[in-house]
C-alpha cells in the first residue's frame, strides 16, 4: 500500500471589529452596534465600496465567520450577502466574558483590574473576570476553534470577524511569543491580519503573512 501524505494551505483572514458606539468603555459580551465609523473603518480595512461590496482588492473569500455580537456580525452578515459568500455565526470568536468588568469605563477598569493583570504578567491563571470567563478557558476556546481550520479544505480562504482579545490571544500564538507579553503589539479598531497555515507530512506550520495591514501608512509622521 503507497501512503500519500495530505498537503494543503489554507489562508485565514482575522478583522477585528471597527469602532463601536458607547464611548471609552471595556467590551466584552456587552453589545454595542457600530458607529458609522466603525462601519467606514472596516469597509476601509477590507478594500470594500461604501456600499460594503467588493472592489478589485477585495479578498477572495470562500467563507465568512464572525462573533455573534453586533459589532462584528452585522457588518459579517451584509458583506456574506453582497459578496454570496456563507457566513456562519460562531460563539468561540466572541470576545472574553469580562463578567462584572463589563462595560466598566476603562480608567475605572484599570484600577479595579490592576491587581489582577500585574499577576497575570507572571502567571496566565491569575487573570478571573468577577463571575466572567477566566484567561486559561478563553485562551484555550480560541485555539481550540484556531486548530479547526486545519480541517477545511485546501485553498480555503476564511474570513473571521472578531475581537480585540481574540486577537491577542491568537497573533503571539501563531510567532510563538508570551501571551502575557503581548501588551506592545498594536490591535487598532478594523485591525486586518493573515495567517497562512501549511499541512504536509503529518506537520503544520503557521505563518503571520502581515498584521494590521488596513491602517494607512499616510497616518505616520
Amino acid at each position: 500500500m503507497i501512503l500519500t501524505s495530505l498537503k494543503k494551505t489554507i489562508y485565514v483572514d482575522f478583522i477585528r471589529h471597527g469602532e463601536p458606539e458607547g464611548g471609552d468603555i471595556l467590551r466584552g459580551r456587552v453589545n454595542p452596534k457600530l458607529t458609522e465609523l466603525g462601519w467606514a473603518q472596516m469597509k476601509m480595512s477590507a478594500n470594500l465600496t461604501s456600499e460594503c461590496e467588493r472592489t478589485a482588492s477585495t479578498p477572495g473569500w470562500t467563507e465568512i465567520l464572525t462573533s455573534p455580537l453586533k459589532r462584528c456580525n452585522e457588518f459579517a452578515d451584509r458583506l456574506a450577502k453582497n459578496l454570496d459568500v456563507p457566513i456562519t455565526i460562531d460563539q468561540d470568536w466572541q470576545e472574553i466574558d469580562y463578567g462584572d468588568w463589563d462595560g466598566m469605563p476603562i480608567k475605572e477598569w484599570k484600577k479595579e483590574a490592576a491587581e489582577q493583570f500585574n499577576a497575570f504578567s507572571k502567571d496566565l491563571s491569575a487573570l478571573r473576570p468577577p463571575n466572567g470567563e477566566d484567561y486559561l478557558s478563553f485562551k484555550g476556546r480560541i485555539l481550540e476553534a484556531f486548530e479547526k481550520f486545519s480541517e477545511f479544505p485546501d485553498e480555503s480562504h476564511i474570513l473571521v470577524v472578531t475581537h480585540g482579545g481574540v486577537l491577542r490571544v491568537l497573533i503571539p500564538h501563531v510567532l510563538g511569543m508570551p501571551l502575557n507579553k503581548s501588551g506592545p503589539l498594536h490591535i487598532p479598531f478594523a485591525c486586518y491580519s493573515r495567517v497562512k497555515i501549511s499541512l504536509a507530512n503529518s506537520k503544520t506550520n503557521k505563518f503571520l503573512i502581515f498584521h494590521n495591514k488596513g491602517e494607512s501608512l499616510d497616518k505616520i509622521g
